[in-house]
């Protein structure tokens, strides 16, 4: 049994190989009647504008040439937000979404490189994201401090080749957040179930998780556990903005708390049911920029199984700077 189980991984490594190859690649989107060419890949489907540094930022995008050649990319932006709608004979809200109008060229790049594989980078600023979009008529605001967490900015990529202009599957978006959103590497992990040491000093470290804003304070690491098979779990924390603190709220939207459907712990809660972690750490449950500038989060958390005992974490997540 265990030979089959063996040469079965094996195989798999061996398709996947194969599966990946550039060679093996559609570049030329070949629907099995027209050669159209013109794929790309878009490097950077999601991005994070944050409040108070109006950029620039960049976008990095490759090229696919394959027979049929690929000679610009138009790149096209529009605006969404949303708001709450008050129906006045039920009292009843719900939210809808508002779209601004469309820039269609909001940047045309020329691609002399006709090698299968190439790359090209954008950069753009607040200014020249909100240039020229209206929603209902109304210029974006300029201050950026006026927009809502959530609304973002569209960028969507056209390929012109022989054949036409061939709109591309993957978009940019570019959504406004706060300075701690984005993707985090997790530098540092540690868990303890029932004190005992089940991280081995790396719990997901050299793993990546992606940090949402909520509001101006509020954060959610989505997907939180899924790296070990917990799945439908989110973990909700704030930040102060003063003095950089974490912390992490009792209940979120009228929900308690929970990890793995049972109760959340914090140091200050449970000291005693997190000590194991509390003193891997100097900063336990902090916020600050490293040396070199990076953001990094110190967390310390846990959860405690009824019946059982408590389930102790510690990570330390680097924000990565693109």
């Amino acid at each position: 049994m265990k030979t089959i189980k063996t040469l079965s991984i094996l195989i798999l490594s061996l398709i996947t190989i194969v599966a990946c190859n550039d060679e093996q690649l559609n570049v030329d989107n070949w629907d099995g009647n027209t050669i159209e060419g013109g794929l790309l890949d878009v490097k950077n489907k999601n991005m994070n504008y944050v409040v108070g540094n109006q950029g620039p930022y960049f976008a990095k995008t490759r090229v696919y040439q394959g027979d049929v050649k690929t000679g610009s990319v138009r790149i096209s932006k529009t605006f969404y937000t949303s708001e709450k709608v008050v129906d006045p004979d039920t009292g009843e809200s719900e939210t809808v979404v508002l779209k601004s109008n469309t820039i269609d060229e909001f940047r045309t790049v020329s691609i002399s490189d006709t090698d299968q594989n190439s790359f090209f980078d954008i950069d753009f600023t607040f200014s020249e994201l909100i240039d020229g979009l209206s929603i209902n008529g109304s210029p974006l605001p300029a201050n950026d401090g006026e927009y809502t967490i959530g609304d973002y900015w569209e960028l969507e990529y056209f390929s012109s080749t022989s054949t036409g202009e061939h709109k591309n599957y993957a978009s940019t978006q570019v959504t406004v957040s706060t300075r701690f959103a984005g993707t985090y590497l997790v530098k540092k992990g540690e868990y303890f179930r029932l004190g005992a040491n089940n991280g081995g000093g790396a719990m997901w470290t050299s793993e990546y998780v992606s940090i949402k804003s909520i509001d101006a304070i509020t954060y959610q690491w989505a997907e939180w556990g899924i790296l070990s098979g917990w799945a439908d779990n989110v973990l909700y924390f704030q930040i102060d903005p003063n003095t950089l603190e974490i912390t992490y709220p009792e209940e979120w939207d009228g929900i308690p708390q929970t990890l793995n459907g049972e109760p959340l712990m914090t140091p200050s809660s449970h000291p005693n049911d997190l000590s194991n972690v509390i003193g891997l750490t100097t900063t336990p449950n902090q916020a600050f920029a490293a040396e070199d500038g990076k953001d990094i989060l110190d967390m310390v958390y846990g959860y405690y199984t009824g019946g059982s005992g408590p389930r102790e974490f510690y990570h330390l997540l680097e924000k990565v700077v693109e």
